[in-house]
């Protein structure tokens, strides 16, 4: 992607300033996670059982963790070295969640993470095609980030998506045991698996609400948890909750932070829920759609 500068009406392309060492892609991410992945920095380097992991993340939404490599070699299967480091935390949970608490003074138990949210994140100035292709599918937990530098301090990252054809990689693994031990433990959710819960009219009504969310605003992800959907932006925004009979909707803000001048949502700040916020409404149709929609915007 090209990258301009204007100057009244003419556009000055800006050059690429490389990046000549992986420590440097290191340094920008670990001192921005929160704003560039919403994850919480547990550790740079950490090394176990002789393999160096770049940098250990922790996720809180999806109470997972992350472990982030740095590439500037294209010439590597980021495919082999993603299922390496997911077989090692699964084989080596108590070791993480050591870190995890020496290093943030918590007190995580192993009950308190989701083991089937573990994934690995490789960066890199680009991939090649077949890098990309290598992770084209739609529950491998093996995510690939983009970042490049340009001359007048312009930081640029983009997360590469799958495609919305992308396929199983499931029967690919079923005959390395290996591998089918961490595709069976690892389990990346979709809207599918939510909507054909639901049945048809709540997913009738989901596409509703989720096309209106994505009209709000550009660049909403949506990242489909086990209990919930999540629309993101930065951090989640909305989270659709899907159920037989009903849609319950939580609205990603402290109880008090936006108005609601119908008093449609709840306060559930005090209650478990499975979304993230304190809002919560309940919806079984469309008719308060657009008051909604007004509310969620507010946290944007």
């Amino acid at each position: 992607m090209k990258i301009y500068t204007l100057h009244n009406t003419k556009l000055d392309e800006v050059d690429e300033k490389q990046f000549k060492l992986e420590r440097e892609i290191q340094q920008v991410f670990e001192d921005n996670l929160e704003t560039v992945m919403g994850l919480t920095l547990v550790r740079s380097e950490f090394t176990i059982k002789n393999k160096r992991i770049d940098t250990l993340a922790y996720d809180k939404q999806a109470k997972a963790f992350i472990i982030i490599e740095y590439k500037r070699d294209k010439n590597v299967s980021v495919v082999d070295q993603g299922f390496t480091y997911l077989s090692l935390m699964l084989e080596n949970k108590a070791d993480f969640i050591v870190e995890y608490n020496e290093q943030l003074k918590q007190n995580l138990q192993r009950t308190d993470i989701d083991w089937t949210q573990t994934r690995v994140a490789f960066v890199s100035p680009s991939f090649t095609e077949n890098q990309i292709l290598a992770t084209n599918f739609k529950d491998i937990a093996i995510e690939l980030w983009e970042v490049k530098r340009y001359e007048n301090n312009t930081i640029v990252i983009n997360e590469v998506k799958k495609t919305r054809s992308a396929e199983s990689i499931k029967p690919i693994t079923q005959q390395n045991k290996e591998l089918k031990r961490v595709t069976d433990e690892i389990v990346v959710y979709t809207e599918d698996q939510h909507t054909s819960y639901a049945g048809e009219e709540m997913a009738e009504l989901y596409d509703k609400f989720k096309n209106a969310t994505l009209n709000l605003a550009d660049g909403i992800e949506i990242k489909p948890q086990n209990d919930y959907i999540a629309f993101k932006k930065d951090r989640n925004i909305v989270c659709y909750e899907l159920q037989k009979k009903q849609i319950k909707v939580f609205i990603g803000a402290k109880w008090g932070a936006i108005e609601d001048s119908k008093g449609l949502a709840r306060d559930v700040s005090q209650v478990g829920h499975f979304g993230t916020g304190d809002y919560q409404i309940q919806v079984d149709s469309d008719k308060d759609l657009e008051y909604i929609m007004s509310l969620v915007k507010q946290v944007l």
